[in-house]
């Protein structure tokens, strides 16, 4: 286990933090005296778990540590850490219920895509939209997170969810294009091969009989 597999790990870790600060009015953090709300402290919380995303990414670039199941891992963990964020926002009703629904069914599809995909032997690396829809969420969630306090700040961040829902459809709709493109081609060009395969093992059994009879 290297340490940008930890980092990631740990963004999983703080998942349940975040949650329970957000929807459990009682969670409250007082270090050395000082008070911390629970907005507040899901904040910090949710940021922290970002930055581990920035650092595992470069670390695993910079110390040649890219593995296949950190590469399988960190959008899952990614996909944990934005989805719970923002189900929990709702919760809240910081957030229309509608547009998490887009966002995170966005995610399940796309996750279900990635794993046929490795099933079969490829991996679907995150595009450039991708990395950007990544960024405007957590820069829409954060601003959620502060809109619970400071409410002059939900119009900016209902500005940036939308900025979400349509980078998370239009990367979605990379995805497919690239799996329609790469796996699906190749899978139909494996069964036709083992059709053939199988074809040519019929007509050897079926000489056989021929010639024995």
């Amino acid at each position: 286990m290297n340490l940008p597999n930890t980092l990631t790990l740990m963004r999983i870790f703080l998942v349940p933090v975040i949650v329970a600060a957000l929807v459990q009015p009682k969670v409250q953090l007082e270090p050395i005296g000082i008070n911390v709300p629970n907005d507040i402290l899901a904040l910090i919380t949710f940021l922290a778990a970002a930055l581990t995303d920035l650092l595992d990414g470069y670390l695993a670039r910079r110390w040649q540590q890219i593995t296949t199941v950190g590469t399988l891992l960190d959008p899952i963990a990614d996909k944990l850490l934005i989805s719970s964020a923002l189900i929990s926002l709702v919760q809240v009703n910081a957030v229309p219920a509608w547009m998490v629904v887009l966002v995170v069914g966005r995610e399940f599809a796309v996750t279900g895509l990635r794993s046929i995909a490795a099933a079969h032997g490829y991996v679907i690396k995150a595009s450039d939209l991708a990395k950007t829809k990544l960024v405007t969420q957590v820069i829409a969630t954060a601003l959620l997170m502060l809109s619970i306090r400071w409410k002059e700040l939900h119009t900016l961040a209902m500005v940036w969810m939308w900025c979400v829902v349509f980078f998370s459809m239009a990367s979605a709709a990379l995805y497919f294009r690239k799996f329609w493109r790469k796996v699906d081609v190749q899978v139909k060009k494996r069964r036709r091969r083992e059709l053939l395969r199988l074809e040519r093992q019929k007509l050897k059994i079926a000489k056989r009989n021929v010639t024995g009879a």
